[in-house]
């Protein structure tokens, strides 16, 4: 049976916050799950990617085993009715469909702002991690090193990453029109994580504002306070700093909301409060907007309005769909190649057997010279003999009929008993 390339999916396409925060998996639980499909299934090519706005587990196997590894999932976050959640994963169970789908979401033509740059240092980490656990083999290796050279390409050939648009600055952006009738908004940034740094970074195009940020690790937030100017608030003083703030972002990983109605409703509100959440899971109860005077926005709602930059990077897009099919259109031709290698060593395996038999069948005891003449025609016989089978599987590859070849010369050549008696 045929190995295929596999994936499944469950994104802000198909699935709201609500539903994606439960099956998100934090660097812990892709451990434990790489681990279990590498003993469970012996996969030797396995990447899960898990972000604010998409769970993906790709696999490379001879059967389709989704269920498995949404049960897996669900075993994992302690969700033994995760299979009812089956309707919001997409399943690819192609090898083109689940290699182009990679290619789209590493090139960030998935992400809710498209082009989102966020989403290559992601899947950077998610190769990263399945290398670390001999998780990566050939094929997922070259996969990996084509999309890494496709996005290469895509910088230098389009302008679908120029400006700044992704779903950082549309925060910025939304506190800008939020705030556009307060003087000096104040603003508390709670988690310097890679998208809290990346909003600390963006708010430089908020002059005009008070910023505070606040972080578990507080050398981690000095660091960045010092680079950007801003002042630091030591975490456990995150309350106070929360109360005297027009703008919470939040920005952490915790299993439980870290804000809630019942916080927020003790505070004095005078006017408005602006609450982002962007973490997924939420750290922010949805019921806060309960309370008068606070909005609340979270990742599936905030809507980038740098129109300019979106505008020039929609119109790149049919430019990188074109870099990405001829990345595609190339690793596949390796694929095919990789295809017929094992056939092509067999063969050649054969060949170089027969004629080590035959030369120490008709030489014995050869002085060096003429031995060395032997062995180099004999060489030359064989590599004469290899180049038509070899030509003619490669033609093979290129017309989809590499299988029929491949059967052909090992049924001709026995190829399949020798190397079983090998």
């Amino acid at each position: 049976m045929q190995i295929k390339f596999r994936s499944i999916s469950i994104s802000h396409k198909n699935a709201p916050v609500k539903i994606r925060e439960i099956i998100s998996l934090d660097e812990q639980a892709i451990h434990s799950i790489l681990l279990k499909l590498k003993d469970f299934f012996s996969l030797g090519d396995a990447l899960i990617l898990s972000t604010c706005n998409r769970t993906e587990v790709y696999y490379s196997h001879e059967l389709d085993l989704s269920k498995e590894i949404i049960k897996l999932i669900g075993l994992e976050k302690g969700l033994p009715e995760i299979i009812n959640y089956l309707e919001y994963f997409e399943i690819f169970n192609l090898d083109r469909p689940a290699i182009t789908h990679l290619f789209r979401v590493s090139m960030g033509l998935e992400a809710q702002v498209v082009g989102d740059i966020q989403i290559s240092n992601q899947v950077k980490r998610a190769y990263q991690a399945s290398a670390d656990l001999n998780m990566a083999g050939p094929f997922l290796h070259r996969l990996m090193h084509s999309i890494f050279f496709t996005n290469k390409r895509v910088v230098q050939e389009t302008a679908f990453r120029d400006g700044a648009a992704s779903i950082s600055y549309a925060t910025i952006e939304l506190i800008e029109s939020l705030t556009s009738n307060t003087l000096q908004p104040r603003i508390l940034l709670i988690g310097v994580g890679e998208i809290g740094e990346d909003v600390a970074k963006n708010m430089v195009h908020l002059p005009e504002a008070k910023v505070k940020i606040t972080n578990r690790t507080l050398a981690k937030a000095e660091r960045i306070a010092s680079e950007l100017g801003f002042e630091v608030v030591p975490f456990e003083n995150c309350l106070e700093a929360m109360k005297e703030a027009d703008v919470i972002v939040c920005s952490i990983q915790k299993s439980e909301p870290f804000i809630t109605k019942a916080l927020i409703s003790e505070f004095e509100i005078m006017s408005y409060k602006l609450l982002v959440d962007l973490s997924v899971p939420r750290s922010i109860e949805t019921s806060v907007e309960d309370v008068p005077g606070v909005v609340l926005y979270n990742v599936d709602n905030i809507k980038s309005k740098a129109s300019a930059t979106l505008e020039t990077r929609l119109a790149a897009v049919p430019q990188v769909e074109e870099i990405i099919e001829e990345s595609i259109k190339d690793f596949y031709n390796w694929k095919k190649e990789m295809m017929v290698s094992p056939t092509i060593n067999k063969l050649k395996s054969t060949l170089e057997q027969i004629r080590k038999e035959e030369m120490a069948r008709f030489l014995k005891n050869p002085d060096e010279k003429e031995y060395a003449v032997i062995d180099k025609i004999t060489k030359s016989m064989m590599q004469k003999i290899l180049k038509v089978p070899v030509i003619q599987l490669r033609a093979a590859c290129q017309r989809d009929q590499a299988e029929e070849m491949i059967k052909s010369i090992s049924d001709l050549f026995d190829l399949d008993k020798v190397n079983t008696e090998q």
